[in-house]
């Protein structure tokens, strides 16, 4: 995994294919300006972790483990604060915005 992103860190992404295929596969985030107007169009870190939960709790039926069940549970934790955060925001009035 390397971050790609030409004019700022941290919104586009190429992933590795597992067995190094000479086809890495790219993941592009939301970019917004200081503004928030959307610069590039992309997906959320809220949905990669609802993704890679579902993922784990699949891959769990097929072979559970302790291990996987501790990661879904990180996993939804992490989702848990980020959606504290973004409640917090819409509160105070600066969801969307890039105030703190």
């Amino acid at each position: 995994m390397i971050d790609i992103g030409r004019n700022s860190k941290g919104h586009l992404y190429q992933l590795d294919n597992f067995n190094g295929a000479d086809h890495p596969q790219t993941l592009q985030f939301i970019e917004k300006d200081a503004a928030g107007n959307t610069l590039n169009d992309g997906t959320t870190n809220e949905e990669v972790l609802l993704m890679l939960a579902d993922r784990l709790k699949v891959l769990g039926e097929r072979l559970p483990s302790r291990e996987n069940s501790i990661a879904v549970t990180k996993v939804e934790e992490a989702l848990l604060w980020l959606n504290k955060r973004t409640a917090d925001r819409v509160l105070r009035g600066v969801e969307g915005t890039m105030k703190a």
